[in-house]
């Protein structure tokens, strides 16, 4: 019979309540018995039956990867209550609990376990013998068809018995884990059906073989327990060895999941906290959303974790440029889904996890990608992960805005629920972050000329009613060039000459080091300007190391991604035009200016700056020393 193998946490909630009640039951069905048996005595032999229940549940059988275990006494129990009574066999059932249950390390033994591991046996086998003998009378094996009428309240018996005492066990084990109580009786304990109508059965020979003397026939079947732990240990060590291949199994899968994490991360810049704060979350959103299926839960888990796995197909200049993707590089974007989807499912993980990676930027109103579902009909793993992965992205750098508070992200969120996100979904979210709303503002404030944050920057615009600066502003700056010695006097021309002709309130002027491939600020000017920090940036860091690496024009981005981390918080600037400079192939450096004013920048300003880098860079070479020492002189 199963018993209860751990420490229940508290007697104050459900489970508490329900063991208590468990417990009273089999107290009272003890002192009920024992009364009887007193009232009633039922002689020697029943002492016998006695023993062999308490001599073979001292080897217990562990169920692998349960707090369960049982032992194969349960034919002495039933044994004794079939021969000698209801009373008799709650009384072994009850000494056969004790005896289970001073296996235990005393360490992990309490009284509400003992007492449990007592009650539940006693109480299933004491209702179902009570059945048996109200049903058959206290001569089962008289009257006419006596061993067909005798089989099918066996069967009765051995059902009544079975289904209570693992029904017991599975609720208390139920409310201990916070799992649906079907989930853990077919998981754990249906199978042990066996254990049950075996000793049913050999009861039945038992009362057969009595009638020909009862002490003869118990001293001849001393051996049959060592038979029946045997052949359960063998059973159990068989399956032990298939959990054990499985959990083998399962590392290998963990490990391919890892990996592809980790390639998704290095690819797209974001750091693997990233993706492990994600997955944390999920899982416990989908808790709080009652998701209580183990293998939803593990596909969830994992999709967390995999969700973008298709960006390793998508080209790198795309996946961290720094600014709004144009129409064209958003459709290449989009491709990450059902990208991402079809490699797992060649991969075959033993988790329905494709749908859910596949379906992870679908939105509630059905506005989404890849495929256009809406409500309910998107995977609820997709629906969490979008909320938590949104929320996380909010609160993070990234290579098109630097992060935001919790309160701005908060009220994306809000904003987003109903339309991009599912409102279940969303309020649960909330809930699970009380503490955090509470802490930033008891009402989420309306954020003012705020864009999508997954959109980033607006598109770069065109202003077709402005003229290009007139051909005199490029031979002037090109006459000043022609003289320029140092680093700072380059900057400071080019500032004198460009400054009247873009709304920027700062400008700096960054120099590429070789020696160790990064760009350093060689001259800044401007308010705002000394946020930016003395250190080198690798190049692909931040703005303008992106617009080094690739040589790529940025213009509206976010200026504060060029910030050292202190002055992000305080500084007015909004928006970056970052133009590269390249010479002989090579980057050499970048013009980056810094306005107050978002979306300040616009294509005049941007060819202005890019004739400007063309020109500057016949200067450079010239200048190479001086930019290496002013590389160095930061560095120090």
């Amino acid at each position: 019979m199963p018993r209860v193998k751990r420490n229940f946490r508290s007697l104050s909630g459900p489970v508490g309540a329900y063991v208590l009640v468990i417990i009273l039951l089999g107290v009272a069905v003890i002192l009920y018995s024992v009364l009887d048996l007193v009232k009633h005595p039922v002689g020697p032999q029943w002492l016998i039956l006695v023993f062999l229940a308490v001599a073979s549940g001292l080897p217990m059988l562990r169920i692998p990867a349960m707090p369960i275990s049982f032992s194969i006494s349960d034919v002495f129990n039933i044994a004794a209550a079939l021969l000698f009574g209801p009373s008799a066999g709650a009384v072994t059932a009850a000494l056969d609990g004790l005896t289970l249950t001073s296996r235990i390390s005393s360490i992990t033994r309490s009284i509400d376990r003992v007492l449990f591991n007592m009650a539940a046996p006693t109480v299933a086998l004491w209702i179902a013998s009570q059945v048996f003998f109200a049903l058959g009378g206290d001569r089962p094996l008289e009257g006419p068809l006596s061993a067909l009428r005798l089989l099918a309240l066996l069967t009765l018996f051995g059902t009544l018995d079975f289904s209570l005492n693992s029904v017991i066990v599975a609720v208390a084990v139920s409310f201990d884990r916070r799992q649906p109580i079907l989930s853990i009786w077919r998981e754990h304990l249906s199978g042990v059906w066996i254990t049950y109508f075996g000793g049913t059965f050999g009861a039945m020979l038992l009362m057969l073989l009595a009638r020909f003397g009862t002490v003869s026939t118990l001293i001849l079947i001393i051996p049959l327990p060592v038979i029946l732990y045997m052949t359960f240990r063998h059973a159990l060590g068989r399956t032990q060895d298939q959990i054990s291949h499985l959990g083998t199994v399962n590392k290998v899968y963990i490990a391919a999941i890892e990996s592809l994490a980790h390639a998704v991360d290095a690819k797209d810049q974001v750091t693997h906290d990233h993706t492990r704060r994600v997955q944390d979350q999920t899982v416990r959103l989908a808790r709080a959303l009652a998701v209580e299926n183990e293998a939803e839960i593990q596909a969830i888990q994992a999709a967390a974790l995999l969700h973008d796995v298709g960006k390793l197909a998508i080209p790198e200049h795309i996946l961290n440029k720094p600014g709004r993707l144009t129409p064209a590089e958003f459709d290449i974007m989009k491709r990450h889904a059902p990208i991402g989807a079809d490699i797992l499912a060649v991969i075959g993980l033993p988790y329905d996890v494709a749908p859910i990676v596949r379906h992870h930027h679908e939105s509630w109103d059905g506005t989404g990608y890849p495929d256009g579902l809406a409500g309910d009909r998107i995977p609820i793993g997709a629906r969490i992960i979008a909320v938590v992965d949104c929320f996380d992205a909010l609160t993070s750098d990234r290579p098109y805005r630097p992060r935001m508070n919790d309160r701005d992200a908060f009220q994306i969120v809000s904003d987003r629920r109903g339309k991009m996100y599912d409102p279940q979904v969303v309020d649960a979210f909330f809930a699970m972050h009380g503490d955090e709303l509470v802490a930033t503002s008891a009402q989420l404030p309306t954020l003012a000329n705020t864009a999508p944050a997954s959109l980033g920057p607006p598109l770069e615009r065109a202003d077709e009613g402005r003229e290009d600066p007139d051909l005199q502003t490029f031979f002037d700056l090109g006459r000043a060039l022609s003289g320029v010695t140092s680093p700072s006097q380059l900057g400071e021309i080019l500032w004198i000459h460009l400054r009247k002709h873009l709304p920027a309130s700062a400008f700096v002027l960054y120099g590429y080091d070789g020696t160790n491939d990064t760009i350093v600020a060689v001259y800044s000017v401007g308010e705002g300007a000394g946020g930016i920090d003395a250190t080198p940036i690798p190049l692909g860091d931040r703005l303008s190391g992106w617009v080094a690496a690739t040589a790529q024009t940025v213009m509206n981005s976010d200026a504060r991604l060029d910030l050292d981390e202190p002055a992000r918080e305080h500084s007015s600037l909004r928006s970056a035009l970052a133009v590269p400079i390249t010479s002989c192939g090579r980057t050499a450096g970048v013009l980056s200016f810094y306005a107050e004013a978002p979306n300040a920048f616009d294509d005049v300003h941007r060819r202005l700056v890019e004739a400007a880098s063309r020109a500057v860079a016949g200067s450079l070479p010239n200048l190479a020393p001086d930019l290496a020492a002013k590389a160095i002189a930061h560095r120090s």
